[in-house]
């Protein structure tokens, strides 16, 4: 296994569930609940979602040419999702200087991981550009070479961001409907 694999398996994955997570905590002493709301809430589950999927492909796909494609396009719309949240809530709430140090590893982590992920596919990588020798390979293709490490982090994306993100819009569409 290379060290591009490892690299990304025990640290940039770990890393990125935790800065979900104190983002989530930085949400949750915002009281976004209270001002921002409901809307950004959901962007924060579009922005999980647009990121997640292809980071769930990963674990059972083999990384080619339309993976990287695909992905590509998942993280150049999660930063735009990512820049709209961050605009909304500025106008919203005060974003304070640590919630903005965590939105700076959830906007390069993803881009870490993709770069990290074309290392060991570098010829599937550069066929998506119609470079090097090898022809760019598009349909998806079965590869899971960790099940209880794809478990393992799928579990842990679930219970320490997919949750809480849920349990922020409860409280947003909860405090919403007290308010009307």
């Amino acid at each position: 296994m290379s060290a591009a694999y490892h690299l990304l398996g025990f640290v940039v994955l770990p890393l990125w569930i935790a800065a979900g997570l104190a983002d989530y905590f930085c949400h949750r002493a915002a009281r976004i609940s209270a001002n921002a709301g409901t809307p950004e809430s959901f962007l924060h589950l579009l922005q999980f979602s647009l990121v997640g999927l292809p980071v769930t492909l990963a674990l059972f796909l083999k990384a080619n040419s339309g993976f990287f494609l695909f992905a590509a396009v998942m993280i150049l719309l999660h930063h735009l999702v990512a820049y709209v949240d961050v605009r909304y809530a500025d106008g919203a709430r005060k974003v304070k200087p640590f919630e903005q140090m965590v939105h700076s590893f959830l906007e390069l982590l993803p881009i870490t991981a993709f770069l990290l992920l074309a290392v060991p596919a570098w010829s599937q990588f550069l066929a998506l550009f119609g470079l090097g020798g090898e022809k760019a390979v598009f349909p998806p293709q079965l590869q899971m070479l960790f099940p209880a490490y794809a478990a393992a982090i799928l579990v842990a994306a679930f219970l320490l961001n997919f949750l809480p993100y849920v349990e922020e819009l409860v409280r947003c569409l909860r405090a919403a409907h007290n308010k009307g």
